[in-house]
């Protein structure tokens, strides 16, 4: 007997006009962390839906422990130790805990010729999971009072009562805090501890050097290349993953720092902000680290309206303004792009051409009529402009890769010309691809002297792409630093420091 857990050979998976996996193969070892990476579309996530019985494979075969196997579906993967947990979980938030684990398995017992549901049993077996993983939530709380770590440790116990050997995590730090992440990764390593089989799926290659223990690339549905993750490095990854050496992640262009456009004092909104004070220049890429929950998306959503400060002013060129809503913000040359692009930012089922207008259909309207032909002028050359990929404006966006939707997202900001541009997490969830063309979006637009302020969670994106940094930490500016003073053990530092008002002078 080998120690090979899942081993794939050879598997072929085709939809009408597409070859999704073309003699794909795979191996994942009994007891290791295996970590699969490739651009959005390379095939990741149809080749896992193969793994866990959701498609059929057109030719190859799948071993399991060595034996050969046929899924019948995903519930016949559950029972043959098989658990998938996606980046959105689907655990029923008005349901317990308890009752989450357990749905469609309960444990009963007879009372007389009663047959009901033994929550006793259930609750036993759940707390001996609970506590192999170090966890301590009450089994009747309910998933909507979970945050998303606790919903994540959650779906693992849950994987863990079906005892699958094998579990496949699909971006799980991507609404995580760093906090958090280094918990998911010690109760990840303690599976692989215990014998279990981990398929690691991310985008964030620094998460693949510091928890895997092997990598696979595929690209375009074929395998392309597999690596010891200590016996290779981030250059030879991306390489693998786009079929060329990528030798600048970060395009930051060399640009004239105009004068200022927006200055903010002693900007404060209920218990969210408190005495934010900084300024933007034309030109200038402002970026605002920090960990989740910092404040930094509840300052963009207050810089345009959406929540209203209590205190302090803000003065755009000069000129005082306080913004009610969005569409005063907008007025101004204000735009925000949203963290969360599948809920805010664009609308999947409509096409790009009415996604990128939507914000001005006035605009394009005379007496009530909409010029259909402004429309498609504003969609072509904004798609030409943003190098989205896809056969023309009328393509649904849900058809299109993670990157492209995200350029289809920021297009209907830029489509509004504004002055100040606010990206929040541009890049989270794209391919490394991807967040080199919106890099390199980024920095034309800061060269035609548009002023933007980029938020991320990446550190590495922050200090190769801003002019200037700010820190926040629980609602307030804990550090700025300016380019040459950029360092992100000092950056994360200050965002760590234990005294909210600590700062680090320019």
């Amino acid at each position: 007997m080998s120690n090979s857990a899942l081993r794939l050979t050879d598997i072929v998976k085709t939809f009408p006009g597409v070859v999704a996996l073309q003699d794909m193969s795979f191996e994942l070892k009994t007891g290791e962390i295996h970590a699969i990476c490739g651009e959005n579309g390379a095939g990741k996530s149809t080749l896992m839906k193969v793994v866990t019985g959701v498609y059929a494979q057109d030719s190859g075969t799948i071993h399991l422990f060595d034996t050969e196997v046929k899924l019948a579906g995903p519930l016949d993967a559950f029972q043959k130790g098989i658990s998938i947990i996606y980046q959105e979980t689907s655990l029923f938030e008005e349901m317990t805990i308890l009752e989450n684990l357990f749905l469609g398995r309960e444990l009963v017992k007879k009372i007389g010729p009663l047959t009901v549901l033994d929550y006793g049993a259930m609750a036993k077996r759940m707390q001996g999971i609970f506590e192999s993983l170090h966890m301590t939530i009450p089994v009747d709380e309910k998933i909507k009072n979970l945050g998303m770590a606790q919903k994540q440790m959650v779906e693992i116990a849950k994987a863990l009562t079906f005892q699958s050997r094998i579990l496949i995590l699909d971006e799980p730090t991507a609404s995580l805090t760093q906090e958090e992440v280094d918990s998911l990764f010690s109760i990840i390593r303690g599976l692989r501890d215990k014998g279990v089989s981990i398929v690691y799926i991310s985008h964030r290659l620094e998460e693949i050097f510091t928890l895997c223990d092997r990598v696979t690339v595929i690209r375009d549905g074929r395998f392309i290349s597999t690596h010891i993750v200590s016996q290779t490095n981030k250059d030879q990854l991306v390489a693998d993953m786009v079929g060329r050496s990528m030798d600048n992640y970060y395009p930051k262009a060399a640009v004239n720092i105009g004068a200022e456009l927006l200055a903010v004092k002693n900007l404060g909104c209920r218990e969210l902000l408190h005495d934010i004070t900084f300024n933007a220049r034309k030109g200038e890429i402002l970026g605002f680290a920090g960990l989740a929950g910092s404040g930094r998306t509840e300052l963009a959503l207050t810089l345009c309206g959406f929540t209203p400060p209590l205190t302090g002013e803000m003065t755009i060129e000069g000129q005082r303004v306080a913004f009610m809503n969005y569409h005063q913000a907008m007025d101004h040359g204000l735009v925000y792009v949203t963290e969360d692009r599948g809920k805010y930012g664009v609308i999947l089922n409509m096409s790009i051409k009415d996604n990128i207008v939507m914000p001005q259909l006035e605009k394009n309207a005379k007496m009530g009529v909409i010029n259909r032909a402004r429309e498609y002028n504003v969609a072509d050359t904004m798609r030409d402009r943003m190098g989205i990929k896809a056969p023309d404006t009328n393509f649904a966006v849900m058809n299109l890769s993670g990157g492209n939707q995200q350029k289809v997202s920021v297009s209907k900001a830029l489509a509004l010309n504004p002055k100040l541009l606010i990206l929040d997490e541009p890049t989270r969830g794209v391919d490394v691809n991807a967040k080199a063309e919106i890099h390199r979006i980024i920095s034309n637009m800061a060269a035609s002297e548009l002023t933007i302020i980029l938020i991320s969670s990446e550190l590495p994106e922050l200090i190769g792409m801003c002019d200037r940094i700010y820190v926040m930490k629980e609602g307030t500016i804990a550090g700025q630093f300016s380019r040459e003073q950029f360092s992100q053990e000092e950056i994360l530092s200050v965002a760590l420091a234990s005294e909210a008002g600590k700062r680090a002078s320019v």
